[in-house]
């Protein structure tokens, strides 16, 4: 099923997190709980107060920096226009902001089929630990009864209560780091059967073969969507349609987020325009 969601139709929230400092978030579009394939898409807002120290995940990551930086030490820092893929099982950061931050946030379960573990778990996951323990900085503390405390990563002891078994951490399929793309450094390239379509591929991770990349619409020009697909419009505007007899889905704007589902589906440039695409895992 399609989705589609504009920002004019939502509010920035304050969110809950396992993290230090200030978190404000719009939350967007969501998988289906339970599923190896389970996403999590949202614009997060975090400021100079933010802490995170390095840590690693059982999901896949894709960023997109869209306002002031994000510095994650000799990872590097994503700046406004980067595009970030962090594989699962790999350490990343520690994480600081310099000021304030927006950025998009895609978390989906990857190639290891460990999946996703849901936003409203999550919540209820911090609400049930904060009973017996604090977070502190992206730490879990719970002090113990001879003295000092026993220390672990916010998400780690979220995951590992709300599941009731050890996390296992994947191996990453040999990546070392994550990947800070600039969409710049790509070429545009003609989409075959599609006249006023350009896309830049950004690279192809992991072997459920996760796709990243951009597509640019003149206007009144029409692009094929890949199925099980997230994008996120940088620029332009237009409608989503699954077929020419049938009427738009919905209109969308800059900041507007679209998941295609198993729908065959086309985007339609009202004018020019901008779409970070990513495909889903193969799983």
């Amino acid at each position: 099923m399609v989705q589609i969601l504009n920002l004019r139709d939502l509010q920035m929230i304050e969110r809950v997190h396992a993290r230090g400092g200030r978190f404000r978030y719009y939350p967007l579009l969501a998988g289906q709980e339970g599923a190896p394939g389970n996403f999590f898409l949202q614009l997060s807002n975090t400021f100079d107060d933010f802490a995170s120290p390095r840590h690693r995940h059982n999901f896949d990551q894709v960023r997109i920096q869209l306002q002031g930086d994000a510095d994650f030490a000799r990872d590097g820092v994503m700046r406004p226009g980067t595009i970030g893929y962090f594989p699962e099982g790999v350490f990343y950061g520690p994480q600081t902001i310099a000021g304030e931050s927006l950025t998009l946030v895609l978390q989906f379960g990857g190639a290891s089929g460990s999946g996703y573990l849901s936003e409203a778990a999550f919540q209820r996951g911090i609400a049930e630990l904060k009973q017996k323990g604090r977070f502190e900085g992206g730490i879990y503390k719970v002090d113990k009864p001879e003295g000092g405390t026993r220390n672990q990563d916010a998400y780690e002891a979220v995951w590992e209560h709300v599941n009731g078994r050890r996390l296992r951490y994947p191996e990453g399929e040999g990546a070392q780091a994550p990947a800070f793309l600039q969409p710049e450094d790509f070429p545009w390239q003609p989409s075959p059967g599609e006249p006023g379509v350009e896309r830049r591929l950004l690279g192809r991770f992991s072997s459920a073969q996760t796709a990243l990349s951009v597509l640019r619409l003149a206007a009144g020009a029409s692009a094929s969507l890949s199925p099980n697909a997230v994008l996120f419009v940088m620029k332009g505007s237009g409608d989503v349609t699954t077929g020419e007899d049938k009427p738009p889905q919905g209109d969308w704007e800059r900041y507007s987020s679209i998941y295609t589902g198993d729908s065959a589906v086309r985007l339609v440039a009202w004018t020019e325009s901008e779409v970070v695409q990513v495909r889903l895992p193969q799983l």
